[in-house]
């Protein structure tokens, strides 16, 4: 039995959560003034977690309890639209405590099983199975890119396979700055399919930028991936992963023509090194004639034959700054992937739970702090995100 598309209902987000130390929280929650207050100072620091119509005002509603967490919470009325403020100190559902719910999402990045959670923290598996379901509830592009103008334009999008309880899917993932900005399910890699899966990444851009359309896209030379991205953004430019190539050639030759291998992926990088447009079409052409003089076997000159009839399809990444010339960005992300869905056994269930799956599995990557060493590296930043 094929899975079936993922029949999802919309409704509209009336929670918003925004930042409280609990002592804090604890003393403005009963005063209402000073609560609105704190509404102002957040509205002009973080207007992205409030809805739009906010601009034209809102009033306090009224205060409920919550018995499971033993807190008050108040809400908001805005357009006679109540939303639910929520402190950061509590995960959304009343769920938890964040601090002690973040330490176990952060053992999910090196994929601890559930039930080791539930050993660890306490709580049963389908408590923190459930955890990470709501958290591929949110949107990738949002919850990541705080400010629309941070948006990437240079992205890197790929397949990658995986199953369904036996019934084998591929998951369309977009990749950008070193986040998962898209992960949705396609059903087959077919132009529909991928249309639709990809499609779930444009939607949620343009939530947050409407007029967003990406300058480049980095893709292998899967015809429908070139499809659906024209379809989506009709301008869009693509740069083939000259990765791809050397991958191609390395894969076929290296232990059967150590020799002549060797030779051959050294100069192909100093193609790839080649400062100007120019430069690069000229060493491939050079490269391309030694093969014919020397007579390189054909799983070495067919790659490089076929690399120089394209050599556009490549060069063209010389005219835009910022660019993915390779898929290595991607392909460390989905590396990760790979051994997520390895350790999981892959997907079961609907495919409503496998795409909310690996969405919360996306965001726990894109947020979960990095090693030491790299923050380190990149200026203190903690995670991707």
């Amino acid at each position: 039995m094929e899975p079936s598309e993922p029949n999802f209902v919309t409704r509209c987000n009336r929670t918003i959560t925004l930042p409280f130390l609990p002592e804090t929280y604890n003393e403005i929650i009963n005063d209402a003034k000073e609560f609105r207050n704190h509404l102002d100072k957040m509205l002009s620091i973080y207007p992205e977690l409030f809805p739009h119509d906010i601009a034209d005002g809102y009033f306090l509603k009224d205060k409920r309890y919550s018995k499971k967490q033993n807190v008050w919470t108040r809400r908001i009325d805005v357009k006679n639209i109540p939303y639910t403020i929520y402190p950061s100190f509590l995960m959304p559902y009343m769920t938890g405590k964040t601090d002690r719910i973040e330490k176990a999402l952060f053992l999910r990045k090196f994929d601890v099983p559930f039930w080791a959670l539930a050993y660890v923290f306490g709580k049963d598996h389908m408590y923190w199975y459930r955890i990470e379901q709501t958290l591929g509830g949110n949107s990738l592009v949002g919850t990541t890119v705080r400010d629309p103008e941070d948006i990437p334009y240079n992205l890197a999008a790929d397949e990658k396979h995986s199953w369904i309880s036996g019934n084998k899917v591929f998951v369309a993932t977009t990749v950008g700055n070193h986040c998962i900005l898209g992960a949705s399910i396609a059903t087959d890699a077919g132009d529909s399919a991928l249309k639709k899966a990809y499609g779930v990444f444009k939607t949620e851009a343009q939530c947050i930028k409407p007029e967003y359309m990406p300058d480049t896209v980095n893709i292998d030379g899967w015809q429908a991936t070139r499809n659906a991205w024209s379809y989506l953004f009709v301008s869009v430019i693509f740069i083939c992963c000259f990765l791809h190539v050397f991958i191609k050639i390395r894969d076929r030759s290296k232990k059967k023509y150590q020799n002549i291998y060797t030779t051959v992926s050294s100069r192909l990088w100093d193609c790839y090194r080649g400062a100007t447009k120019y430069d690069f079409s000229q060493r491939i052409r050079r490269l391309h004639e030694w093969c014919m003089k020397n007579k390189v076997p054909d799983v070495i000159l067919i790659p490089i034959a076929k690399l120089r009839t394209h050599i556009r399809d490549y060069s063209i990444a010389y005219d835009h700054s910022g660019v993915h010339r390779t898929s290595n960005m991607l392909d460390r992300l989905m590396q990760r992937m790979d051994r997520h869905l390895f350790s999981t056994q892959y997907f079961h269930g609907s495919m409503e739970a496998a795409e909310k799956s690996i969405r919360g599995w996306a965001l726990i990557q894109n947020f979960a702090p990095s090693n030491p060493r790299t923050i380190q590296k990149h200026q203190n930043f903690k995670s991707p995100a």
